[in-house]
């Protein structure tokens, strides 16, 4: 592990936590952890208003802070956004948010850093390059890899476009055929343009090159 890269494990009245050694190696998509509604300001559940008393604890939500009963933050649930080692306790209302989201760490950037081929041209030129297209492995870039080399930092990224065919009237099914990718360059407002467009030649990448784009438009959102 790169010494940029190199993480350590913390302690936090929420649990442990794997998190990067330097601030600023941090994942775009990470959540910092919420204030915890302190227990003097919050006699009942903020949720079914059920009194706490000796029998009726209180328990905070590990994403939100909010104070619950048993009954309605029962659920221990993975927290990859906030680099928790263990599922943790979170209110109904967050643990299906996190669920969803454990799902876009499990498979979407597991395809965004596995990577794929796209023909990408740069601004408003006529040529295009094939060029290998995928996530850094601390998820802040996006790395193209051909004759020319290109590191574009995830939170300048402005604007995706994911470009698609097949749309028919009725509703039918469409297909994922390039990209266009806006972002800014650091130290500089101009914004700069990428189309990247799935190879024909190269029908055996087709479906990873539309799994991709899936992803990519995923993480836009």
């Amino acid at each position: 592990m790169s010494g940029g890269d190199a993480k350590k494990l913390v302690r936090s009245p929420s649990g442990l936590r794997m998190v990067p050694e330097h601030r600023a190696a941090r994942s775009p998509f990470g959540l910092d952890e919420p204030p915890w509604v302190p227990d003097k300001e919050c006699p009942r559940c903020m949720q079914c208003d059920t009194k706490f008393d000796f029998i009726t604890r209180k328990h905070h939500c590990r994403r939100c802070g909010k104070c619950f009963c048993d009954k309605c933050c029962s659920k221990k649930v993975p927290l990859p956004r906030m680099c928790f080692v263990d599922p943790v306790r979170q209110c109904a209302e967050c643990a299906l948010v996190s669920q969803k989201e454990t799902e876009f760490y499990d498979k979407q950037l597991k395809v965004l850093m596995n990577g794929a081929t796209f023909f990408v041209t740069l601004g408003t030129s006529d040529k295009s390059e094939l060029m290998v297209c995928r996530l850094s492995n601390n998820q802040r870039y996006l790395v193209l890899d051909g004759d020319s080399h290109y590191e574009i930092e995830i939170i300048q990224i402005s604007t995706v476009q994911i470009l698609t065919e097949g749309f028919t009237p009725g509703g039918g099914n469409t297909r994922a055929i390039g990209m266009i990718l806006q972002y800014k360059v650091p130290g500089s407002e101009e914004v700069t343009q990428m189309k990247f467009t799935a190879g024909e030649d190269f029908s055996c990448n087709k479906k990873l090159s539309a799994s991709w784009l899936a992803a990519m438009h995923k993480v836009s959102k």
